[in-house]
């Protein structure tokens, strides 16, 4: 639910629901939005699950659940998953150490069964669990300038760096938390946490004090983060398998057991996983789980479609299988039920101010998630 719905409204906001919540689909013309955040930065209000974690045992019981390393430092965080025992991803999450308390932000739809689950998990650990999403208001800032954005509202504080770091400083009158993303958009990034009942002053801040800034809407936000390469938990991750994902930057091949690890580990140590995700190019936009064909064999599927504002086309995210061809001159998706030329293209579709963190990878020295025809 926004926080800040009158202010969307005066920017001509249209809605969706998503993950059960509703958010800001668009503002009239995303093409023209998507094109400006590519050469300037975008705010879009962030529809998150917020868990507190707090007690002694606070990083050892989220440590112990979770795919990647918890950070013990107050002022990093981490990107990790949580599995079910077949390794299959049931949430992702961001986890913050804010000192005394670790704040996990999750698809708001997955926050109830989180929090239903580790509260079954809680023996003799000193660790206390709350759902604190409306206590919060979330919002991302992206695009080549949003640094240079950061800077001109932020006081009292540098921009953070590392991805997932965070600092605490004031924006106007609003304290406020500014993480440093992954830049999920293709883009360098940030998230700006506050106070729920401060969130109208910190939008109308981002947007029309320092450095320019435009509102986006998650349309946007959707042919940003494909043109990127970037895995998201709707269409690609939730019920996958990390290893067929790419998603390592999610891992510690490392720590010790948690739920779903001896699967991952497994596919690891296979050397390879049965399907990686890829992107096409194919001749007119496909649906979501449409098929993708390499002659009469059906190889894959789409996971998600947009037409991509700079390529002036339809671009796509499909699993196919691990060992299809580098170069496939034989590759169809179905459109309508009809077979529709489509190109394997190399990862992301679009080169921006930076490179996604979650672009998949394969290996340790994999640098783009498949080769092909560069878009």
């Amino acid at each position: 639910m926004t926080l800040v719905g009158d202010l969307h409204e005066e920017h001509g906001a249209v809605y969706t629901e998503r993950g059960g919540v509703d958010v800001v689909d668009h503002y009239g013309r995303p093409e023209r939005t998507h094109r400006a955040v590519r050469n300037g930065v975008g705010v879009i209000e962030m529809g998150y699950g917020v868990l507190v974690v707090e007690g002694d045992d606070r990083v050892d019981f989220v440590d112990n659940a979770v795919s990647n390393r918890v950070p013990d430092a107050e002022g990093e965080g981490c990107y990790a998953l949580l599995l079910d025992p077949q390794g299959r991803i049931e949430t992702e999450l961001f986890v913050y150490n804010a000192g005394e308390r670790l704040l996990c932000f999750t698809p708001p739809a997955r926050l109830d069964p989180l929090l239903a689950d580790w509260r079954e998990k809680i023996f003799i650990q000193d660790v206390q669990l709350r759902d604190a999403s409306a206590d919060f208001g979330v919002f991302g800032v992206h695009g080549p300038r949003s640094t240079e954005k950061i800077a001109s509202v932020l006081n009292h504080a540098g921009a953070p760096e590392e991805p997932f770091s965070f600092v605490r400083g004031s924006m106007a009158d609003v304290g406020v938390t500014v993480v440093a993303t992954d830049a999920p958009t293709g883009e360098e990034g940030y998230e700006v946490v506050c106070p729920a009942d401060q969130a109208e002053e910190l939008f109308d801040t981002l947007l029309t004090r320092g450095n320019a800034a435009i509102p986006v809407g998650y349309r946007t936000w959707d042919t940003l983060t494909a043109e990127a390469g970037t895995p998201l938990f709707e269409s690609e991750l939730e019920g996958r398998i990390p290893n067929v994902v790419g998603v390592r930057s999610a891992l510690d091949f490392d720590k010790g057991c948690y739920v779903g690890q001896e699967v991952v580990s497994k596919v690891e140590n296979r050397g390879q996983p049965s399907q990686r995700l890829v992107g096409l190019l194919p001749q007119e936009r496909p649906e979501a789980d449409a098929a993708v064909f390499a002659g009469d064999e059906a190889v894959g599927e789409v996971t998600r479609a947009v037409e991509s504002p700079l390529l002036d086309g339809p671009i796509a995210l499909a699993f196919v299988d691990y060992d299809l061809p580098d170069r496939d001159d034989d590759l169809t998706v179905r459109v309508d039920g009809e077979a529709v030329a489509a190109e394997l293209a190399r990862l992301p579709f679009v080169e921006g101010s930076a490179q996604s963190g979650r672009l998949p990878r394969y290996s340790d020295s994999d640098s783009e998630a498949t080769s092909g025809e560069s878009a």
